[in-house]
Parts: structure tokens; sequence; C-alpha cells
């Protein structure tokens, strides 16, 4: 899984000057300077600041990597509704469900607050897993939807496992066409796993790859 990084530049706010100042020092490497900043304006209730201060932990950037302290200034911007900071929380979330009793729950929790926030990704977290029934009810049809929402969307991994399902799944209605294209999509974009499922959809129903 892969984390959000990027920085939330605030709009105008009674901090604004010195948020943009953070988010240059970042940029031009001064970690520490930029976390002093985003802390100081996190303890002040900024949400765009928490989350960049959880981001800083969360990579280690001129601060040892601590994965605890980046949940707990992920979690105070996902309450106020930071849409990043819900889906790189339930991330963590999720990474940690095999020794967190509740790790799914929680992750499945934040999927779903991500996806109300609009963050697209999280669509094929939240598909996962319902796919697999980790901290929910195992669904693969609601996970099939998820999965084509978020490939609609532009979503590169969903693509490649709603392909996987229209070419493979069980339970549902194949269309090899279907995953022909989600699977030309996604190699497209990047996603180099796409290639191999595209080698054996031709190789086994090579009438579909017929240009």
């Amino acid at each position: 899984m892969k984390f959000l990084s990027m920085f939330i530049i605030a709009t105008v706010t009674l901090f604004a000057n010195d948020f943009n100042q953070a988010v240059e020092d970042y940029n031009n490497g001064g970690y520490i300077k930029a976390l002093n900043t985003f802390y100081a304006l996190a303890k002040k209730d900024d949400a765009k600041a928490q989350y960049n201060v959880g981001i800083i932990y969360a990579n280690g950037k001129g601060v040892q990597k601590d994965l605890d302290k980046a949940k707990k200034w992920y979690e105070k911007a996902a309450k106020q509704g930071n849409g990043p900071a819900q889906y790189n929380l339930a991330q963590l979330y999720h990474s940690a469900g095999e020794t967190d009793a509740h790790g799914y729950e929680k992750a499945r929790y934040w999927y779903e607050k991500a996806v109300e926030s609009g963050i697209v990704q999280a669509y094929n977290n939240l598909a996962a897993l319902y796919m697999e029934g980790k901290g929910v009810k195992q669904d693969q049809q609601k996970a099939f939807e998820l999965f084509q929402k978020a490939a609609s969307m532009g979503d590169n991994a969903a693509q490649v496992n709603v392909a996987v399902l229209y070419a493979w799944g069980e339970g549902i209605t194949h269309d090899k066409m279907k995953a022909y294209d989600n699977f030309k999509k996604a190699l497209i974009a990047g996603k180099s796993e796409a290639s191999e499922y595209l080698d054996r959809l031709c190789s086994e129903s090579a009438w579909v790859c017929e240009d």
C-alpha cells in the first residue's frame, strides 16, 4: 500500500503564511524547521498541520521514523475531516491488522471516512477488506462494486483488481473485454503487474487481444 504524501496547501487562514513557509522549508530540505512550525500550528488544532506532522514522522524526514506518533497526529487531523489523514490512518491500521485485534475494523472505519472525503484510493483498499472479509463480513460483490468505482475514477491499482475479477473472479459475471480494457489502462499508467495478467488473458482468450 502506498501512503498519500502530498502536502495540503492552506487556504486563507490565520496561519497561512507560517504554514506556507513550513511547506517551503520542507521542500528545501529544512525538515526540522518545517516540523517545528507545523507542530506549533498542530497544537492549535490546525488539521493540515497535524496531517503534515504525521507525514514527517511516518516518513522519518529529519526525525526518527515513528509510526505511533504519525498515527497520533493523523488521527487528530482525521477527526477534523482531513481526507488524506483519514486515508493514511486507515492504512496504518490496515498494516497492523494481523497484530491489532481491532486493526481491520478501524481501517474499514477510516477508509469509509476517506471515501466520504473524496479520496479515490480509499475505495480500492476498502474493497480489499470486503474481498478478504477483514474487519467486515466478506462480500465479494460489494468489493467488486468498490473496485469498479475506483477504477472508473482512474485508480490504477483498482483497474488491475477489477480486471482480475472480470477475467477470473468467482461469483462475478465474466467480461473479458472489460478485463482487457482495464489491464491496458493500468499498464499504460505504469502498473507493470498488469502485464503478466494481460499475457495470461491473451493466452487464454486470444480473440480479446486482437486489435
